[in-house]
């Protein structure tokens, strides 16, 4: 039996990272996935699923993502129920993260996301980046 789900798609919100008794990091979030396909009136439609994500991960993603981060995710699809406190159960159904990867470059995000964010210093700026420029490059610094 397989049950694995590959997944592309913007964070609906900013990622909820909580720690369980022992210590353990999760984090929950919503991921806004849009359909390949176009409904009656030609608009495309977009899914969003409940995605759970443990550990290290949870950290890494609650602290470099934001809402409208583009993210892609593997993991696999999981059922629970749990009974409330009228005493009726409830079922949910979650992907459960086992990785994660950014699909955009952190100035692309800000951008689209309309929120301004600082470059830290320890970054490096892409020296090619839209400069437009000639680059003056000898032969000898070429390693072929």
């Amino acid at each position: 039996m397989i049950n694995n789900i590959v997944l592309t798609g913007r964070l609906t919100k900013d990622a909820d990272l909580r720690y369980t008794p022992a210590g353990k990091a999760v984090a929950t979030f919503n991921l806004a996935v849009n359909r390949q396909f176009a409904n009656a009136k030609g608009e495309h439609e977009a899914d969003f699923p409940n995605v759970v994500i443990w550990g290290k991960s949870a950290e890494t993603l609650a602290n470099f993502t934001r809402k409208g981060t583009l993210i892609g995710i593997t993991g696999r699809i999981q059922t629970r129920s749990y009974d409330n406190q009228q005493g009726q159960r409830v079922y949910v159904t979650e992907v459960v993260a086992e990785s994660f990867t950014f699909l955009e470059k952190k100035a692309d995000n800000v951008q689209s996301n309309g929120s301004s964010h600082n470059q830290s210093s320890n970054e490096q700026r892409d020296p090619f980046e839209k400069n437009g420029q000639p680059i003056d490059i000898q032969d000898d610094d070429l390693p072929f």
